[in-house]
């Protein structure tokens, strides 16, 4: 199955880089801790086939954010996932993978960023039978109803936030619609094509399943701080990023290999066996 997510921004998509890579940084150090979390191996730059941008090769060591079922039945350290991507802004492709599943198991994300309002159709270039089976999700940033009772935090509402520095927001419930009439306000939509494969017998469809929510819940919340980082991240450069980065790869490793020292393993969430398009 493929699902196309679909989530708009008020911000420039230049702009939006520096954003997002900020908020990569933080969400891994928020998400580190207790013997699991993010462990950065690889961030340069590349060139390739005339593709130019960063490579980053992370470890996911996340195992008790693992459905309960799964754990029960995963052999011991077979829960570390690896995330290989590379971001050619506004373009960038991620891959997930496992040692333990091989070739079972995949999640594979092409995000295109483009300066509208999520208008366009078939941004990656599928084929048509492809994409006839491509089922589009709208995920809104400022809509409440579309984030889990347990993740909402107030302070990182679009719809209650406004920033110091830029007066972006707060966001009303027709703030799309307010922007797409005002030509001076600038705009980005994320298109995300994400396609998953696992297979496990017995297991499929009820992985596949908890994969596809928990995308869109990630892209979800993950733009929701974006936006309501602003003030922290606006006057940052791309040399204020790659410092920024390095930091956080040193701090990571101290965060989370002292509980590893001690014996406790490590896993990762990610499981699952589905083909997904999304678009933000």
């Amino acid at each position: 199955m493929e699902k196309r997510l679909q989530k708009s921004t008020t911000i420039w998509a230049i702009m939006y880089q520096v954003g997002q890579l900020y908020s990569v940084a933080e969400a891994s150090k928020n998400e580190t801790g207790g013997g699991e979390g993010i462990e950065v191996l690889k961030n340069e730059p590349y060139e390739k086939d005339g593709e130019k941008g960063q490579y980053t090769h992370k470890i996911y060591h996340l195992k008790s954010k693992v459905p309960a079922f799964v754990r029960m039945i995963a052999p011991e350290g077979s829960l570390v996932f690896h995330e290989k991507a590379w971001n050619a802004y506004p373009y960038c492709r991620t891959s997930k993978s496992n040692e333990y599943m091989k070739d079972d198991f995949f999640i594979k994300i092409e995000t295109w960023h483009k300066p509208d309002l999520g208008t366009l159709e078939n941004v990656h270039g599928l084929d048509p039978n492809t994409w006839k089976t491509v089922e589009i999700v709208h995920i809104d940033i400022a809509d409440r109803s579309q984030v889990e009772p347990a993740d909402y935090k107030a302070d990182e509402d679009p719809a209650l936030f406004q920033s110091v520095k830029t007066k972006r927001g707060p966001l009303g419930p027709n703030w799309k619609k307010e922007l797409a009439n005002n030509p001076d306000c600038p705009q980005m939509c994320a298109y995300k094509l994400v396609t998953i494969k696992f297979k496990w017998w017995g297991l499929q469809s009820k992985v596949e399943n908890f994969i596809q929510k928990q995308e869109k819940r990630i892209f979800t919340n993950f733009h929701r701080q974006l936006f309501c980082w602003i003030d922290k991240w606006i006057d940052l450069t791309m040399e204020d990023i790659r410092r920024m980065e390095d930091e956080t790869q040193k701090e990571l490793e101290t965060v989370r290999l002292p509980v590893l020292s001690v014996g406790r393993n490590s896993g990762d969430p990610w499981v699952g066996g589905l083909c997904t398009t999304f678009q933000s």
